[in-house]
């Protein structure tokens, strides 16, 4: 019986784990990978061997902790989260793609979320080479050069605006039209954006990082961009559907947190960028994540005492 699964290999993930092993919990960590989003790292022309913040650096030492841990991890995928009721009280069982089932007290599900692809071709090889998927911990290295936003909704406008006063340029493709809203009339007020709406990418162009990118319009029109980084902001999949019918979600499938980490159901705690908690970034990820350690290690006095 352990006293703690954590379930993903992220941030929060990893500092949850570290905390736990501190509080000389019975801990195990399980997922396919370790350091999720830390281990992407952005590349420009010109700005080689250079890195805002890398993510990377400040969940290295977390991740150190548990990479010679053989006990304490496994690389394996959470497939199913049962409640189990017991005479001590209700206890869960993970179970994993490779077949194997684990007993635990108490769960910390850090599985994060998927941000929505373009789907052309080489999408994969040039992410981290000009194209992002996330504005706020990118846009900083677009200093005066030409970027591109893709989305229409809220976090596109927002991703645009935060572009618009780093770049050169901005060019906003809109797959739909985007509705009258502060954020748009914000954008308008600047004479480096162009909107292009009802517009989507066709291609990504690159010779080692992104240069350009094809559009196309409703009638097939296309046209070729000259650009230096691509965002794409078409929204993000929290992974919540293990927990779906164990605690309550928000409208937009993330977990509901509480300023500790606790879910709708004792025992079960999240962290990261699954939960509700404000913005998607590896700083707030790692502080969440001991955050969620603390309030388990809390339960589980509770549970003892």
């Amino acid at each position: 019986m352990y006293d703690v699964i954590i379930v993903g290999g992220g941030p929060a993930g990893l500092v949850a784990a570290a905390y736990c092993l501190r509080k000389r919990l019975e801990v195990l960590l399980i997922a396919p990978e370790l350091g999720g989003k830390a281990n992407y790292r952005m590349h420009l022309a010109g700005l080689e061997g250079f890195e805002h913040i890398t993510g990377e650096e400040i969940v290295r030492k977390f991740r150190s902790q548990l990479q010679y841990l053989d006990f304490a991890r496994i690389r394996d995928m959470v497939v199913e989260i049962e409640p189990v009721e017991e005479e001590s009280g209700e206890i869960f069982v993970v179970m994993t793609e490779k077949g194997n089932s684990f007993p635990t007290r108490a769960v910390i599900l850090a599985t994060g979320v998927e941000p929505m692809r373009l789907h052309v071709p080489d999408e994969e090889l040039m992410a981290g080479r000009g194209l992002s998927y996330s504005a706020t911990s990118h846009a900083p290295l677009f200093w005066e050069r030409e970027a591109a936003v893709i989305g229409s909704g809220d976090l596109a406008l927002r991703s645009a605006t935060e572009l618009v006063t780093i770049a050169k340029r901005v060019v906003l493709v809109a797959p739909e039209s985007v509705p009258e809203s502060p954020l748009k009339h914000k954008l308008d007020s600047y004479d480096n954006v162009t909107l292009l709406e009802k517009h989507h990418v066709t291609r990504l162009h690159a010779n080692g990082y992104v240069h350009s990118m094809t559009v196309s319009d409703t009638s097939g029109n296309e046209q070729e961009i000259p650009v230096t980084g691509v965002f794409v902001e078409l929204g993000l999949h929290p992974y919540s559907d293990l927990v779906a019918d164990l605690v309550d979600l928000d409208p937009e499938r993330y977990v509901i947190v509480d300023d500790r980490c606790h879910t709708s159901r004792s025992g079960i705690f999240a962290a990261g960028d699954v939960t509700n908690t404000y913005n998607e970034q590896v700083l707030i990820a790692t502080g969440e994540g001991a955050k969620a350690a603390l309030a388990a290690y809390d339960f589980l006095l509770e549970l003892d005492a």
